[in-house]
């Protein structure tokens, strides 16, 4: 009844091929053509600017203050929930305690 069950490997019930070989092939080099002179552009800028007006910043602090009371806020109740339940078992057990202690000087 305790003795744990191994799994046995089931048989395969397919036929099996083996994996196609594969051969080499040789590679041909194509024929050079010239590329044509590239045309003078105005230069394309590194990586895009980006423009930060009050208003954005505004909703940035906003926004990152908001986050700030949400995760302060999860973390003071999860503070207090411990802090609760670590006060009631203590009172638990001083109740415990008294009762054993009452129950072993009356005999």
């Amino acid at each position: 009844m305790f003795r744990p069950k191994i799994p046995t490997m089931p048989t395969p019930t397919g036929h099996v091929t083996p994996p196609a070989v594969v051969e080499p092939t040789t590679v041909v080099p194509a024929a050079q053509v010239s590329q044509p002179a590239p045309v003078a552009s105005a230069p394309a800028p590194a990586r895009p600017t980006v423009q930060l007006t009050p208003g954005t910043a505004l909703a940035f602090v906003g926004g990152g203050t908001a986050v700030v009371l949400v995760v302060g806020a999860v973390l003071v109740s999860m503070l207090l929930a411990v802090a609760i339940t670590g006060v009631s078992v203590a009172v638990c057990a001083v109740v415990l305690r008294s009762l054993l202690a009452s129950e072993t000087k009356r005999r």
